[in-house]
This record gives structure tokens, sequence and C-alpha cells, in this order.
């Protein structure tokens, strides 16, 4: 009944025939998304049966039920590896937006070449800065954006990072105590007239 007219002798070539379309298709049409590659298992084993003069009906079964059985176990283990494996925000590229850099060479918002460079982490990028700004070589900057392979940067806050005026007069959270106005006697204090 499920021979469809075909000669038992050309079942296992028909099944490798459609093992070898699946894995085909799987690879350049779904571009890897494991659709099919769970039924072009299933073909190349129901291949191997008929080679060994099973039962087409076995075969059909095995090519059928076999190819959802893997499918639905590759799709549990795709959801369970997809979930534990999720992409932290700040991967690739976007690590660096919020990190400090420093011009390695000027930039210049005339520049059609776009010669102006950064030093990130160790890392040398290309670097855009906001229109009309002009960075000069040792800058510490702020990158606000990546685009492709440039960076796009604003300078630091002037305030922030400019150094202090005087040097502290205290250890960082310690207020400083005022000086002693006269040094303590044991002597008893002077009586007054009544």
């Amino acid at each position: 009944m499920l021979d469809l007219g075909i000669d038992l002798d050309v079942w296992p070539w028909v099944w490798l025939g459609i093992a070898v379309v699946f894995a085909i298709a799987e690879l350049t049409l779904l571009a890897g998304s494991f659709v099919l590659l769970p039924f072009a298992v299933s073909a190349f084993a129901a291949s191997l049966l008929g080679f060994y003069d099973v039962a087409v009906e076995i075969q059909w079964a095995v090519f059928i039920l076999g190819g959802a059985a893997l499918w639905i176990l590759l799709y549990r283990y795709a959801k369970r590896f997809a979930g534990e494996n999720e992409v932290a925000p700040g991967v690739g590229a976007d690590r660096l937006v919020g990190l400090t850099a420093i011009i390695t060479h000027d930039v210049d918002p005339d520049d059609t070449e776009r010669r102006g460079r950064a030093s990130i982490d160790g890392e040398t990028w290309g670097v855009v800065a906001e229109p009309g700004q002009r960075l000069t070589s040792g800058t510490k900057v702020t990158v606000t954006g990546v685009s492709g392979t440039r960076v796009t940067v604003a300078p630091l806050d002037a305030d922030a990072s400019a150094p202090p005026s005087a040097p502290p007069m205290a250890p960082p959270g310690n207020a400083p105590t005022p000086p002693p106005s006269s040094p303590p006697s044991d002597s008893p204090p002077p009586e007054g007239n009544s």
C-alpha cells in the first residue's frame, strides 16, 4: 500500500535522495535553521533499512515518526540552549558604550577622511565626534555609541576631569578638626572678684 508502485529495490535510493535533498535545502535555503535536518536524518535511516530489505511500511514509519521525534528533541534542546546562552547586554561592540577613551589622533569635524582615532581598553577605534566638535590628542572622552567600525564620542565633563585646585586638608570622609585655641593647663581657673 505505501510502496506507491515503486519497486522495493528502488526505495533505499529514494530515501537516500530525499535525505540529500533535505540536507541541501537545509543548508542553502533555510540557512541552518534545523527544520529539515531531522527529516534528512530519518530519511537516511529509512534508506539503511531499505538496503536491509525491511518492509516499506516500517521505512515510512521511521521516516515520519523518527523525523518528528528528532525534530521535537532538537527543538527542546535548542530552546534550552538558547535560554542558557542569552547574550548579555554590552556584548560585542556595544560593550564600549560608556567607557572612557583617550584621543590618539586629532578628530576634526571638517576631515572627510575620518582619520580621528581613540584608544579604548587597549584597542584603537575610528572616532566620530558630535558635529562641530574638534578633539585633540590626549583628550579624555566617553563613548556614546557605536556605528560600524567607528565610535561616537563626547568630551568628558571638564569639571569632573580637572584636578582639584588645592590639596585636601583631611583624609577623605573625615571632617577637618578645628585647631585648639589654647593649650590645656592643670591649674584651676582664676577666681574672679565677687
